[in-house]
């Protein structure tokens, strides 16, 4: 192997493993877990067979879920107040105010990161937004049929 294929095969290795790990923490903390997911996994596929017949059923679950969300108002509400959640939670984790003083622990521990938590808070909020934006411009008003036959024919092509 040359070096520029090792260094190759080392980048997709740190991409696809660092996506593999955001999306699975994303899964139960702010953020687009599945997205992610999918993402760490299709660059994965490229080294490993395991991954490449993982890729598919994430797709699969990664559109599906974009498409419930967008089926009905309250949905596409409930997402909206979260990425203003999350715009608002980053701001305040970055001006990062003195702690309460029901605090237990010493003040540094008291949102521990400032600007740089804050700032991913923040971006997680923009994904979120774009992932809303996208879904319901690809998936509303489409019955749950034709949303699975899109899914199948995106997975097979």
């Amino acid at each position: 192997m040359s070096g520029k294929g090792a260094a190759r095969r080392i980048l997709l290795e740190v991409v696809g493993w660092t996506l593999v790990l955001v999306g699975i923490a994303a899964l139960v903390l702010p953020g687009p877990g599945l997205l992610a997911l999918f993402a760490g996994l299709a660059v994965l596929s490229q080294q490993y067979a395991w991954a490449e017949r993982r890729v598919r059923p994430v797709e699969k679950a990664a559109k599906k879920a974009a498409a419930d969300s967008v089926q009905t108002w309250p949905r596409i509400i409930a997402s909206l107040l979260g990425v203003v959640w999350l715009v608002g939670l980053g701001i305040y984790w970055g001006i990062r105010p003195p702690a309460p003083e029901w605090w237990p622990l010493k003040d540094d521990y008291w949102l521990v990161g400032g600007w740089g938590t804050g700032g991913t808070l923040i971006g997680s909020a923009v994904i979120a937004l774009g992932m809303i934006v996208y879904s319901f411009r690809t998936y509303r008003g489409k019955s749950e049929e034709q949303v699975a036959a899109e899914v199948e024919a995106s997975s097979r092509g």
